[in-house]
């Protein structure tokens, strides 16, 4: 996740800064430009690097793939611009002080432990992504899909390499990482604009029909995969960033904006990361299938490795090789300083960068099973599950806490540093869909959306009924 000038200064009133526990001064606001950029960067990263290929060893037909992910990463601006954007320029709050006012700090603290270990572990898998260009001249044996443990020396070793490298910048501070990553933003984008081209070579494609055929029909899963329809591509891709988005984390990024229409610009970073970057590497991966290599495991009956590094250097050389490197550097650096800052909240005497080298540690220790990053789609619909509950609290309350007639930030008012309305709403709504996907087999993200819809129904009816009891 490359971040900009922008993300550097919300990060730094985060950890501490003037506005942490106040609005956003009137002086302070920037405009979309702003916005514009830092999104456009932050999702065109490591992360897209795995997610394309993985679509293809899920099956996908070309119109699954294509229009899937343009309504999906439609439905995922629409809900930046008219719930996130909108909401954070009426409270212009962090989301960590405005759920401190709803839920009491003590729960808060709860929602700061998951959230810190959910970055580390995506940060985990970018260090995987990374390692995977770096073995490169090291002839290192490449993870398979179906890999969850170490396959090798050579790999423990570069991973504790790259993480100790990359938790060492984070705890430098967010002003090393932010110029780092800004630099590195154009460069990456490039690179995936350059390797979807040189792959549509290489596949022979003359014509949009051509491009179209590459996925036709679809096909079936690899071995140990769950095949995708449309709509596991539609809403995988609405709920990628649910954390983000219904979740609400980036109140504490639009509450810089001047208007609401500023959440428009998130398309930026949905069209260029989620649509031409997936579709960029997908193209690769699509590549490496009519290779004698991909051909002889499906021959055998097992899922071929997915490997960025060696896609990316099959393309464009050397520089996919940087460009790799450089695209799980930049989304790991930021995760892992955000996952600092939410133990940090958790360990207030340790400084930032003990706390910082602490999550690099966990997410170092997690890039060492390539599970985290093979089974990359799962994870990031477990995330976006579990976080995205809390998200409907803040919803639910800004739109409808006078109909239903509560007290907003309840647990301000009434001096609560735990607020069982809201601990029960999302651990009723996480038991009963977690319960149906398991013992169904329901894909988790088609539960996310009534998850978050029952946890913010509950709320205002938990609340309605401990309110009036007080």
């Amino acid at each position: 996740m490359s971040q900009y000038p922008i993300e550097e200064e919300i990060i730094e009133d985060i950890a501490g800064g003037e506005f942490e526990r106040e609005p956003v001064p009137q002086s302070k606001l920037k405009s979309w430009k702003s916005f514009l950029g830092m999104y456009a960067g932050e999702h065109a990263a490591g992360t897209e690097f795995m997610i394309g290929p993985l679509f293809l060893t899920a099956g996908v037909s070309a119109f699954d793939l294509i229009i899937g992910l343009l309504l999906g990463n439609l439905l995922a601006v629409l809900s930046w611009r008219f719930l996130t954007a909108k909401i954070a320029v009426k409270n212009r709050l962090t989301l960590y002080f405005q759920l401190e006012k709803i839920c009491g700090k003590k729960l808060v603290t709860g929602y700061n432990l998951a959230n810190g270990i959910l970055f580390c572990f995506l940060a985990g898998s970018m260090i995987t992504v990374s390692a995977t260009a770096v073995g490169i001249p090291f002839d290192m044996p490449m993870p398979q899909l179906s890999d969850t443990m170490p396959n090798g020396i050579t790999w423990v070793i570069i991973v504790i390499l790259i993480g100790a490298a990359i938790s060492i910048i984070a705890a430098r501070g967010y002003d090393t990482v932010s110029k780092a990553a800004n630099w590195m933003s154009p460069f990456i984008v490039l690179a995936f604009l350059a390797c979807g081209i040189v792959a549509l070579n290489q596949l022979g494609v003359k014509s949009f029909s051509d491009f179209w055929n590459i996925w036709g029909e679809g096909s079936e899963p690899f071995p140990g995969q769950i095949k995708y329809t449309f709509w596991h591509v539609v809403i995988w891709s609405w709920f990628a960033n649910a954390a983000m988005h219904v979740g609400m984390s980036d109140l504490s990024v639009f509450r810089f904006a001047k208007k609401a229409s500023s959440g428009w610009t998130t398309a930026a970073g949905m069209y260029v990361g989620h649509y031409m970057a997936w579709i960029a590497a997908a193209l690769l991966y699509a590549v490496y299938l009519k290779s004698p290599e991909a051909l002889a495991f499906l021959s055998d009956g097992q899922a071929p490795p997915v490997a960025p590094g060696p896609l990316a250097h099959n393309a464009i050389g050397i520089f996919g090789i940087i460009a790799v490197v450089l695209a799980g550097w930049t989304t790991a650096n930021p995760t892992i300083y955000r996952a600092g800052l939410a133990f940090q909240a958790i360990l207030p005497k340790l400084s930032t960068a003990k706390v910082t080298l602490l999550a690099g540690a966990i997410a170092t220790i997690a890039g060492l099973f390539p599970a985290f990053a093979m089974k990359l789609l799962g994870f990031v619909a477990l995330y976006g599950f579990i976080l995205a509950p809390f998200g409907a609290i803040i919803v639910f309350e800004h739109f409808f806490h006078k109909k239903v007639g509560i007290v907003k930030n309840y647990a301000e008012v009434a001096n609560l540093s735990f607020n069982k309305s809201v601990f029960w709403a999302w651990a009723i709504s996480f038991g009963i869909f977690y319960f149906i996907s398991v013992q169904f087999d329901v894909f988790l993200s088609f539960v996310t959306l009534p998850a978050w819809l029952l946890c913010g129904v509950l709320f205002l009816f938990l609340s309605k009924v401990s309110q009036k009891k007080n």
